[in-house]
């Protein structure tokens, strides 16, 4: 016994995205401004919704700041350490801090897949039931909305890892990705894993597509609905529905491209995790809200009314 747990890893390597010294400094400086801009961002539209009265009240913009409170925290769990092993020679996570960190990325994953899935409800009400929207989104359905999306990534999250951090690591420590998770760290265990995998890949590479599936058909009803109306409607639709596509193509494709081939030795890999935990957190304030007049109007009014009270003082 004290054999095998002197054998068992402690920590795991993470190769990350190059191993050329003058390449890890680009990095570092693109992704230290790509991660200060998705906090900036996405920290101002929640103390926007949070702070302005008006879009507090709309159930749009209170999922859209918990929508961005979700991707503030995707990007936190990896974007820093990321940054950081630039930095270093030798790139390694405690073996806890990586289960920490798997636990949380597919946690805050599943609750932002479905909280997408909740704004399509919405978006559907609001342009195709306009009369009974108020009524039917009312303020206990939107947080209790929201408690369905933490409740079902947590459910999602623990699916896996209560199997995952059971496994003996006593071989390889290698994670050829700038972060942990789990279709790489799985296959460093120990024990035969086949049947995890196949969990994995149905848990999270099943639920990703299902969702998107879901998602595009609801879109697709909301626009069918439109097109019998006026074509005004029609257009002011396919603008917000626009948006709405575009996120949820950049958050569901690398997921779905993951899970679907979750153990291919394809650099790109890498690439489809940082578009994940990077680019689409920094895209989203951008697409969702910072071009919507009524969040430019809401950041005008809290400026003025924070200049005006710095100047009373």
């Amino acid at each position: 016994m004290d054999v095998k747990n002197s054998s068992m890893i402690s920590e795991f390597v993470l190769l990350g995205l190059t191993s050329t010294w003058e390449l890890e400094i680009f990095f570092f400086c693109i992704f230290l401004l790509a991660y200060a801009a998705i906090m900036a961002g996405n920290l101002l539209i929640v103390i926007t919704v949070t702070c302005d009265s008006h879009l507090h009240s709309k159930p749009m913009y209170f999922l859209l700041g918990n929508l961005s409170f979700l991707d503030m925290s995707i990007s936190t769990i990896t974007t820093p350490k990321m940054i950081t092993d630039f930095l270093r020679e030798k790139k390694t996570i405690s073996l806890w801090g990586c289960m920490a960190q798997m636990f949380f990325l597919h946690f805050l994953g599943g609750s932002d897949m479905t909280l997408l899935i909740v704004m399509a409800v919405d978006l559907y009400i609001a342009i195709c039931k306009p009369l009974h929207y108020t009524s039917i989104m009312s303020h206990r359905v939107l947080v209790g909305s929201v408690l369905l999306s933490w409740a079902v990534g947590f459910v999602h999250t623990m699916s896996q890892m209560v199997f995952t951090v059971t496994l003996p690591f006593c071989g390889p420590n290698v994670v050829d990705d700038i972060f942990c998770d789990l279709p790489l760290v799985i296959k460093l265990a120990c024990n035969e894993t086949y049947v995890l995998e196949l969990l994995v890949i149905a848990d999270s590479g099943l639920l990703s597509f299902t969702c998107f599936t879901l998602l595009l058909i609801s879109y697709t009803v909301i626009l069918v609905t439109v097109r019998r109306g006026s074509s005004g409607g029609l257009s002011r639709a396919l603008s917000t529905l626009s948006a709405h596509i575009t996120v949820v193509t950049l958050f569901f494709g690398p997921c779905i491209f993951i899970y679907t081939w979750p153990f291919s030795s394809l650099s790109m890999d890498k690439f489809l995790s940082v578009f994940y935990s990077v680019i689409t957190p920094l895209l989203n304030p951008i697409i969702y809200t910072l071009r919507n007049r009524e969040v430019k109007s809401a950041m005008s009014r809290l400026r003025i009314q924070h200049t005006s009270s710095t100047h009373t003082f």
